[in-house]
């Protein structure tokens, strides 16, 4: 059953409170592979869902526009006080309801309609908002894109910093979604400097590897950094932003005012809960075990015939290409599915493919690792993905049903936050 207990979400609302159920077993009886997701602690989960919800925030600590602040202020200057001391930045901005958002509040805080941006191409790994066509950032910005190496998949920097020196963009962006190798931002901070431009890092993905030490930061590197606080860092949906000194004022005020009203201070509490709990020694070695599992899993993968863009991986993301499996990724994931194994389909670099049935599939692993899977279990996870493809080329669901009953056995053992 869930844990925390909902009691009283039973009693009011009975069929919601069975898809809850659902859900939460759900997320016990699967592997979870997709890189964006994670398990938060029990404590994360009741900070987020106390009485916090009720109050209005207008403002910022100390600089309210509704009163009875007098706990809400602390709660998030805790917050603030934390992200500042996790990652070693000048400000932070916890309000942010969401990674979008917090891109969004760069461009407004530093940017002008019409102006130069710069990041990576949606189907090289990069986000939306880095002014990609269907996003309001490039619809609002003349935006240009960079890319990766077709014969290495890695980011290809000379290109980035050619297409820096021709159209001398306001902004750049580092970062993505997609990315399996380490990001060089003392690159990225050498170019942005010689083009006159602010680099962003969009570390949304890779935040608690950076704070766990097993990603290089990109603090004194970016001026601006943006982050989601789930994925890797564990924490509630939500984001923050974190900059040097200079940016901070014109920041904040692109947050609230200029995109947003009060923050949800129930997330601002789990936040702050999540970044007390990176801070602690066990984070670390957590961090280490997410990159060592990541590692062993793309090795055991590609000793079954799998290949993956840039050849393997540095931090906790796999991006496979499915081209010599002979099946789509949309249709392999949704058969994984099925056989208990949860990850996204994904375009990859000069896929041929449409987005919608792109060429590959991606995954990683946070969230198995909070399960307490590690490098010995990583063959079991690369064989059982083997099979579902296998099962889903063939159209056996037999074998996938058999998958399925596999991955339930195996994590029958592994407890999770959230199911008791």
């Amino acid at each position: 059953m869930h844990e925390p207990g909902i009691p009283h979400l039973t009693a009011a609302d009975p069929e919601l409170a069975t898809l809850v159920e659902g859900e939460a077993k759900r997320q016990f009886e699967k592997v979870r592979l997709i890189a964006s997701e994670n398990y938060v602690s029990t404590a994360v989960l009741e900070a987020t869902g106390t009485v916090l919800t009720n109050k209005y925030s207008e403002g910022y600590a100390g600089k309210r526009y509704y009163e009875g602040q007098q706990f809400i202020d602390q709660i998030e200057t805790l917050a603030v006080d934390r992200a500042k001391a996790l990652f070693g930045v000048d400000h932070a901005n916890v309000q942010t309801y969401s990674g979008s958002p917090a891109n969004l509040a760069v461009y407004l805080a530093l940017a002008n309609p019409g102006d130069t941006v710069m990041g990576m191409g949606l189907p090289a790994g990069g986000h939306l908002t880095h002014g990609w066509n269907v996003s309001a950032t490039g619809k609002w910005f003349r935006a240009v894109q960079y890319g990766v190496r077709k014969d290495t998949g890695r980011i290809d920097l000379d290109e980035v910093r050619e297409v820096a020196r021709a159209e001398r963009p306001k902004l750049i962006f580092c970062g993505g979604t997609a990315i399996p190798r380490t990001i060089d931002f003392p690159a990225f901070a050498e170019i942005a400097r010689e083009v006159g431009a602010v680099l962003v890092a969009d570390i949304a993905h890779i935040a608690g590897l950076v704070a766990g030490g097993a990603h290089p930061s990109p603090v004194g590197h970016a001026q601006v950094i943006t982050t989601t606080t789930h994925k890797t860092l564990r924490g509630p949906r939500g984001a923050m932003l974190l900059s040097d000194a200079e940016h901070a004022k014109a920041l904040d005020k692109a947050v609230f005012p200029g995109l947003q009203g009060g923050p949800h201070n129930h997330t601002t509490a789990g936040i702050a809960v999540a970044l007390r709990e990176a801070a602690q020694p066990s984070f670390a070695e957590y961090a280490a075990a997410v990159v060592a599992n990541a590692q062993a899993l793309a090795g055991a993968l590609q000793e079954r015939g799998f290949d993956l863009v840039s050849g393997g991986t540095d931090n906790h993301l796999i991006l496979i290409d499915l081209t010599s499996k002979g099946i789509g990724g949309k249709p392999a994931a949704q058969a994984m599915d099925r056989a208990g194994i949860e990850l996204n389909y994904n375009t990859v670099p000069f896929d041929p493919r449409k987005p919608f049935d792109p060429s590959g599939v991606r995954l990683g692993t946070p969230a198995v690792t909070t399960r307490g899977l590690g490098v010995d279990q990583m063959p079991q996870l690369a064989d059982w993905i083997d099979r579902a493809v296998q099962a889903a080329s063939a159209g056996d669901e037999s074998a996938i049903e058999k998958v399925a009953a596999e991955v339930r056995d195996l994590l029958a053992a592994y407890p999770m936050p959230g199911w008791a």
